[in-house]
């Protein structure tokens, strides 16, 4: 979710060395986090293709640690029982039916191009954090976020797992969020531990920036956008968790290098949204998403994942 090393901003963040799962702790950590861009092709026509040729520069590995089958964690913040049709629990099921279709998918089997990585992930848990930290977030209060989740024990402290934040759309994320960012990963310490975390906004603040069209496939165009910069993330964290193993030489990680395109054969509902693929749901049915591409390790971005829906 990088658009260049050069372009990371720092973070603020101190680490308390005692206690993490009795009390709320600081993630501390690195002074970057990695951004997914805005949307540069929103309304432009049908969503891009993007390229079907080699994607250059290379991405390369560069020593760090991967994330074999990692433990996604959700942390809904802010209010997610509202009735403006957005960040509401049927909001809510479209990202968790979402996470249950993409596991071992052919789409999210691109990961599993890289060494030592699968195409697989676990749903650990969730918690709802009702404002916690205000709504206007800086980059340490998504931090804090995380970590006093930990450190109240609503969710374990697990080193193999990525928390994702995803926030209600009354919610702000000063650094840039809707202007300069749909999202992004970054990673910390609570108590001794090496934890990979996530900030994910509800694009229905700001569709023309973090989505790809008004009226998505699921009928919620906010959170049908976010799931497109989820999968994103959620790659990306799986592939560079530590911003040292998967990118190329400009910095940028694997679902970078295919953002904002979406393959050459795009299907639409009977309301007019555009989707790529259709994934199965718990209860047996399944749901159309429009989800970006993806790199995989012989610099192609995956484009054979398109399945009609029913």
């Amino acid at each position: 979710m990088q658009t260049s090393k050069g372009m990371l901003v720092a973070i603020a963040l101190s680490a308390l060395a005692c206690n993490a799962l009795a009390q709320p702790v600081e993630i501390g950590g690195p002074p970057n986090i990695i951004f997914h861009r805005t949307n540069p092709h929103f309304e432009a026509g049908n969503p891009p293709a993007g390229s079907a040729g080699v994607i250059t520069p290379a991405i390369t590995y560069h020593g760090g640690p991967i994330m074999a089958t990692p433990a996604a964690y959700l942390i809904w913040y802010g209010n997610w029982n509202q009735s403006n049709g957005s960040d509401t629990p049927a909001g809510q099921k479209i990202v968790t039916d979402f996470l249950f279709g993409l596991k071992g998918s052919p789409y999210y089997a691109t990961n599993a191009s890289y060494s030592g990585v699968s195409a697989n992930f676990t749903v650990g848990g969730a918690y709802a954090d009702n404002y916690s930290q205000g709504v206007n977030l800086t980059d340490r209060k998504v931090a804090s976020i995380v970590s006093n989740a930990i450190g109240a024990g609503k969710l374990p402290k697990d080193g193999n797992g990525i928390y994702f934040v995803l926030t209600s759309s009354d919610v702000n994320e000063t650094s840039g969020f809707c202007t300069r960012y749909c999202g992004w990963h970054t990673y910390g310490t609570v108590a001794g531990t090496n934890i990979k975390y996530s900030f994910v906004g509800n694009a229905n603040r700001c569709l023309n920036a973090c989505s790809m069209q008004t009226t998505g496939p699921n009928g919620n165009a906010g959170v049908d956008g976010m799931v497109s910069v989820i999968a994103h993330e959620l790659e990306e964290t799986q592939t560079d968790p530590n911003l040292n193993a998967w990118y190329d030489s400009s910095g940028y990680e694997n679902a970078d290098k295919c953002a904002w395109t979406f393959g050459q054969s795009l299907s639409q509902t009977s309301g007019g949204a555009f989707y790529n693929m259709t994934l199965a749901t718990p209860a047996g049915g399944t749901r159309p998403f429009l989800i970006q591409r993806e790199l995989d390790a012989n610099s192609l971005c995956y484009v054979n994942y398109v399945t009609k829906a029913q």
